[in-house]
């Protein structure tokens, strides 16, 4: 079945209405649903729902609840990504396949090493990357779509380090302490963890040295120097291997 999202307000006792415009045309011209059909639908907060349409109309889609029960397809440890903010198309990518491994959230960040053409327009970027996040969280089917913040600076990414029971910097430079040491040495499972990943070059030696000498945990991915684009989705594949599998 396929998989669309509301909001707890559209939810009531027997039935559940869609009101998102793209999704309702989605429905109508790519699926071609019609009452009687069944849909899986999550209110992005805590419960997923199976429904059969009642009514399928340019305004709204109304569907009986069939089923209710709570997630079944989301981590127990909220990952975010601190992804410094890289050339051309490569965000996309980090953002559909870091979706579709299990992200929480994902924060694109201005560097010292980073190079955008053109910072002035960045909302549309935003924009354009939550797109890509809503579309790759409906064909994994999770419960909630993840949020792709709007950019931050280097220093204010710093400053909200100190929220996360664990912070994970895959640096280059290191090559003793692997990400599998810091995992299977820990206590208790984090509830949140934070992922940093520089862009194309890496950090400057300045951000590094801040990074290391703050609570972070440097860890080595492996043998190899990945792309930016790969980093994030390798070091998130452990965390989740080694914490949620």
């Amino acid at each position: 079945m396929s998989r669309f999202f509301t909001t707890p307000e559209n939810i009531g006792d027997k039935t559940i209405r869609i009101t998102d415009k793209q999704d309702i045309q989605h429905m109508i011209k790519v699926l071609r649903l019609r009452e009687g059909d069944r849909i899986d639908v999550s209110d992005s907060v805590r419960w997923e729902y199976e429904t059969e349409i009642l009514r399928i109309d340019k305004e709204y889609v109304e569907a009986v609840i069939l089923d209710k029960q709570k997630f079944t397809n989301e981590p127990f440890t909220k990952v975010t990504l601190f992804q410094g903010v890289p050339k051309q198309g490569k965000m996309e990518l980090i953002i559909q396949k870091t979706v579709e491994l299990g992200i929480y959230e994902i924060v694109p960040v201005f560097t010292d090493r980073t190079i955008v053409a053109d910072n002035g327009n960045f909302s549309k970027k935003i924009e354009r990357w939550q797109k890509v996040s809503d579309e790759a969280v409906k064909q994994c089917k999770r419960g909630i779509i993840p949020n792709v913040d709007g950019n931050i600076t280097f220093s204010k990414m710093v400053s909200l380090l100190e929220g996360f029971d664990l912070v994970l910097f895959p640096y280059e430079n290191e090559d003793k302490t692997t990400i599998k040491d810091v995992l299977r040495g820990l206590e208790h499972q984090p509830e949140t963890v934070a992922i940093i990943i520089g862009p194309e070059g890496g950090f400057s030696d300045k951000e590094a040295d801040l990074l290391k000498s703050i609570n972070t945990e440097c860890v080595t991915l492996g043998k190899t120097t990945l792309r930016t684009e790969t980093a994030g989705m390798a070091a998130l594949a452990m965390v989740m291997y080694e914490l949620e599998l």
